[in-house]
């Protein structure tokens, strides 16, 4: 077996995750997608739970690069770039979006997996420290705050709520307004 292998076995997760859903997501269903034996995954990720990781971390590094701020720029316009890039991942891609935010099925320890999704906070942490709050509460508790606003729009956006409590089409005005409630 080689590290191709490891890599085909995570791609194919990817790639079921994307067309099936977070409950197609079986050892067995990956290890046919990428043509190898039931058995062979457990050689690379002995649990379920460690592949399971590892194609979380694919959407993490993903997220990464939607996300990615311009450290020269503006704090809050890259608030809002940042959250526009959240809320457009999590549209474009709902089971990978769903999977990685589900830490009762993630090691997240294992596989570099908090060492890709940490950072992605710590970027948070540090625009909103740049932009300033409305808050007395310190920068990680207000990005905190405001990641679980933005993962609650993304959320209830995908299961159509948002829009029929607001009628709106466009989560743009629900991301303005998340900016505003958090950042002076």
């Amino acid at each position: 077996m080689t590290d191709g292998l490891r890599e085909r076995l995570v791609r194919a997760g990817v790639e079921l995750l994307e067309q099936d859903g977070l409950q197609a997501l079986t050892l067995r269903e990956i290890a046919r997608r990428a043509g190898v034996s039931h058995g062979a995954p457990r050689r690379y990720f002995p649990t379920h739970l460690e592949l399971l990781s590892a194609i979380a971390r694919e959407g993490y590094a993903r997220l990464a690069v939607e996300v990615r701020p311009d450290p020269a720029g503006e704090p809050r316009a890259e608030l809002a770039r940042l959250g526009r890039g959240y809320l457009a991942f999590a549209r474009a891609n709902p089971g990978m979006f769903g999977l990685m935010f589900r830490h009762d099925l993630l090691v997240s320890g294992h596989l570099g997996l908090r060492g890709t999704a940490l950072p992605l906070f710590a970027t948070l942490v540090d625009l909103v420290g740049r932009a300033g709050t409305r808050s007395a509460a310190p920068p990680r508790v207000v990005a905190g705050a405001l990641w679980a606003n933005l993962h609650g729009v993304a959320q209830l956006w995908s299961w159509g709520s948002l829009q029929l409590a607001t009628g709106e089409e466009d989560p743009e005005a629900l991301l303005r307004a998340t900016l505003d409630a958090h950042l002076a």
